[in-house]
């Protein structure tokens, strides 16, 4: 793996015998001053060498705080060194890194607390506060570390001489918990072998070798961050540049500065890099000639944003598709543009892909139905939850996404909707993906998101909710009318929500049931 040809997907199951560990040692031997990882933030390098070094002095701090490998070990704090250090700090241990992430509000905070059951926990300076008191009123035992997300990880001297505990590939590595936009959020369980299955398919599928350098803008408690930006650096021997979020005004200095060779976003963020219109959010062509591809995912990409994208910076853009459950990448375009299937987010990327309909059976080409994976890189299940652990998979072991789609003849998957989020007008079923495309297309558009609401006629009717570009207006009437061309009368939303945001999970995917409900409490509507 230390040679510069990428993996191929026929490689990929040689993953299911690594683990985090041996990937770090085999690199801090064979290359120890080579660069890891860049922090934006703070300028600081970490290389191989010294990730392997703080890697052990972690293990051993923890094992003097009591924990046992095995243990989970909660991380609450933004990007940045000691996070990334933390997250593979733990697993390289043996331990189980649990992410949490820091927006997603004091209920859902207490309640992963305390369902993970984790033995101590870092947070960083701003959520320090909030999980102190959480702790102190209702877990007194769980211990709370401070630590500063951006700088490196610090500890107390220990004797760092321990050996660490050598996980096994099947062992548990990763607690990561998913929206909770249905419910109360599902705890999803990977282990080594399902999380490097991932980064290799990620590996594979851009042909990713050690002169790569990916820009990683998403949270590290989300599972594209972790698997895509960070285990698939890992697999090729490459490197990650990681600010400690997202900002229009830093990306494109960031992709530059540190040679970034291509990138991992969501449409959210390839939106806001459209709309941003002063200099340094608008980079010379030329100036981009490294940059090899971008990459999006965790959501639908309109066909409109991304030709916009491909056109106004001359990046190739790859749409992709990864799911919590399934460590990141299921799907993925080819790297050559002129093969890439506008509005699918692609083919079977490692892992097997089908269409089945209400039976499990296979669907045929261009039949909808649901969209199944099976492969190394599917979870271990959920946490304490053996029921819905039954529940997402078939009876055949096929793990069931939720999501509504279907495959062209060579293999391209198209994506309509979630099964749940199916408005059903009058008994037919609209696909919110194919209202949101329209709306994307009308001009001064940054944000769009079509959802069903209840109705006395029809039981749902489909209400559209968007954000205008800074500086823009969208007259409403112009809108409709854009609609009822490309769509019809019946698809046509019959009211229009202009909001100054969209709620969104913490990849920036548009939460609609949420939506649902914000749209409820607001009397922003046009009718």
């Amino acid at each position: 793996m230390a040679s510069n040809a990428p993996l191929t997907f026929a490689e990929v199951e040689d993953c299911r015998a690594l683990t985090i560990r041996q990937l770090i040692d085999q690199y801090a031997t064979a290359h120890p001053e080579k660069a890891f990882a860049v922090f934006p933030d703070s300028g600081i390098e970490l290389t191989w060498l010294q990730l392997q070094k703080t890697c052990r002095q972690l293990y051993a701090y923890l094992e003097s705080r009591g924990a046992k490998s095995g243990d989970r070990i909660g991380m609450l704090t933004a990007n940045g060194q000691s996070a990334l250090e933390l997250f593979l700090g733990c697993m390289y241990g043996g331990f189980t890194i649990a992410t949490f992430n820091p927006v997603a509000g004091e209920a859902a905070l207490r309640y992963v607390l305390d369902h993970s059951e984790v033995k101590i926990v870092f947070v960083d300076e701003i959520n320090a506060d909030s999980a102190i008191k959480i702790c102190s009123e209702e877990m007194p035992a769980l211990k709370v570390i401070r630590t500063e997300a951006t700088k490196p990880l610090t500890l107390p001297a220990v004797d760092s001489d321990v050996v660490p505990f050598s996980p096994e590939s099947q062992d548990d590595a990763l607690l990561i918990y998913t929206s909770g936009t249905t419910g109360r959020p599902k705890g999803v369980i990977h282990s080594h072998a399902s999380l490097l299955a991932g980064g290799a398919n990620t590996v594979a599928a851009h042909h990713l070798t050690p002169d790569d350098r990916a820009l990683c803008v998403l949270p590290l408690c989300h599972i594209n961050g972790q698997v895509v930006t960070v285990m698939a650096p890992l697999l090729s021997g490459s490197s990650v540049a990681m600010p400690s979020r997202f900002r229009v005004s830093g990306f494109w200095d960031w992709m530059g500065t540190h040679r970034c060779t291509w990138f991992s976003a969501v449409p959210t963020i390839i939106s806001y890099l459209l709309g941003a219109e002063d200099a340094v959010t608008d980079p010379e062509i030329k100036d981009l000639t490294h940059v090899r591809f971008g990459r999006s995912a965790s959501a639908a990409l309109p066909p409109a944003v991304h030709r916009a994208f491909v056109e106004r910076f001359g990046i190739p853009l790859v749409e992709t598709m990864g799911i919590t459950e399934t460590a990141a990448p299921i799907l993925s375009n080819p790297l050559n543009p002129a093969t890439h299937r506008i509005g699918s987010p692609g083919k079977s990327c490692g892992n097997e892909v089908r269409i089945a309909n209400e039976s499990n059976a296979v669907a045929g080409h261009g039949s909808e139905g649901e969209i199944q994976i099976r492969g190394d890189n599917v979870m271990q299940g959920y946490l304490k939850d053996s029921e819905k652990t039954r529940e997402a998979f078939t009876s055949d072991g096929w793990y069931r996404t939720g999501d509504l789609g279907h495959m062209d003849e060579e293999g391209y998957v198209f994506v309509t909707g979630r099964i749940k989020e199916l408005i059903i007008k009058g008994g037919e079923n609209i696909a919110p993906r194919e209202i949101d495309d329209v709306l994307y297309q009308f001009p001064g558009v940054l944000e769009a998101a079509a959802v069903g609401i209840v109705d006395s006629r029809y039981g749902e009717e489909v209400a559209a909710c968007v954000v205008a570009n800074p500086g823009n207006a969208i007259d409403v009437d112009k809108l409709r009318a854009h609609c009822e061309k490309n769509l019809g009368t019946f698809k046509t939303p019959s009211v229009f929500h202009v909001m100054q945001t969209l709620p969104k999970g913490p990849s920036g995917k548009i939460q609609r049931l949420k939506l649902v409900d914000a749209i409820q409490a607001s009397d922003s509507g046009v009718a």
